[in-house]
């Protein structure tokens, strides 16, 4: 158990630029692993990938579907593919290979949605990928792993290397403090205790971790003393720290940079609904509801309330200290 703190003025980072240093360090001692792209080497942050391994990266060109094919049949042939495309064509275009031909299939598989949630803020709705949780967590089989820094980024590439399965890794764009130690590990299945607390919990994943740090910082100087969950994993989902966190704290608040409907608040909620009548606590989902509009990442998020204040003021309202 940990307790962190991050400060709002703390540098910031793209967690793609870690996920590609890890896959080049992975490559260069196992020369399993192999890069598929959709025409994305630049955005997919493959392009020293792509010139020290130029034989192992493959790229199919603008097509998705034929693209989860492709990886498919490599990992069938006894090889490790990461296939990266931008979230929302990887998942939105794909989802019918992704069931069949990985989750179904199970074959080992890690699929990299890049630049996920509303990165591409400016490019609007078509490149917003806020469905991706509610898509994916419907398929059995499939992890999805969701890091919230660079650390945990690269442990994300090191655990698919290391055993691999079928899997989605949310590989974030959006510029994030460190949030975690240097030398973290991902458990499967399991979240990531970022703070202490004994009032309320707040469960956060990917951008929202930081947030929810901050958030709790300042209900700290309140007296109300929250803890935070980083949700690394969706699926498998840590049912058992849920439920600590209903038995054990007076309110949960969920936070996330996707739609609401079948994502993380949801996941939470399933489980708090199913407890004994005593941890039934006061619940709050922040997320989308909507399709996001065109703006920069930092507006929408703002739009959507889920910046610090707004998930404090949601802790608030749960513990009815408003």
């Amino acid at each position: 158990m940990t307790t962190t703190t991050v400060l709002k003025e703390a540098p910031t980072f793209d967690n793609r630029q870690d996920f590609a240093d890890e896959l080049i360090h992975l490559a260069r001692v196992d020369e399993r692993i192999v890069a598929v792209c959709n025409d994305s080497v630049g955005s997919s942050n493959l392009t020293k990938f792509r010139d020290e391994f130029p034989d192992r990266l493959i790229n199919v060109g603008i097509a998705e579907q034929n693209m989860v094919g492709v990886g498919a049949g490599l990992a069938n042939a006894g090889l490790i593919p990461f296939v990266c495309a931008a979230g929302p064509f990887l998942t939105g275009r794909s989802l019918e290979q992704i069931k069949a031909d990985v989750a179904y299939s199970q074959h080992n598989v890690i699929l990299c949605g890049m630049s996920p949630g509303m990165a591409y803020g400016e490019l609007g709705p078509t490149h917003h990928s806020v469905e991706d949780f509610s898509w994916l967590r419907a398929l059995p089989g499939l992890d999805i792993v969701i890091p919230a820094d660079g650390d945990q980024t690269r442990a994300a590439v090191r655990n698919a290397a290391a055993n691999p399965r079928p899997t989605y890794i949310r590989v974030g764009r959006f510029k994030v403090p460190k949030v975690s130690d240097h030398d973290s590990s991902l458990e499967r299945g399991k979240f990531v205790t970022a703070r202490e607390g004994s009032d309320a919990t707040i469960i956060a994943t990917g951008t929202e971790v930081s947030r929810a740090l901050w958030a709790a910082a300042s209900l700290d100087a309140e007296g109300i003393s929250v803890r935070v969950l980083n949700a690394t994993y969706l699926s498998p989902l840590d049912e058992t720290a849920i439920a600590a966190a209903a038995r054990e704290t007076g309110a949960v608040v969920t936070a996330e940079e996707a739609n609401v409907a079948g994502g993380l608040g949801a996941a939470v909620a399933s489980v708090v609904a199913q407890l004994e009548d005593d941890a039934r606590v006061p619940l709050r989902i922040l997320g989308l509801k909507d399709f996001a509009p065109t703006g920069s990442t930092q507006y929408l998020l703002g739009h959507f309330g889920l910046e610090a204040d707004d998930i404090a003021k949601a802790v608030r309202g749960a513990l009815n200290r408003v």
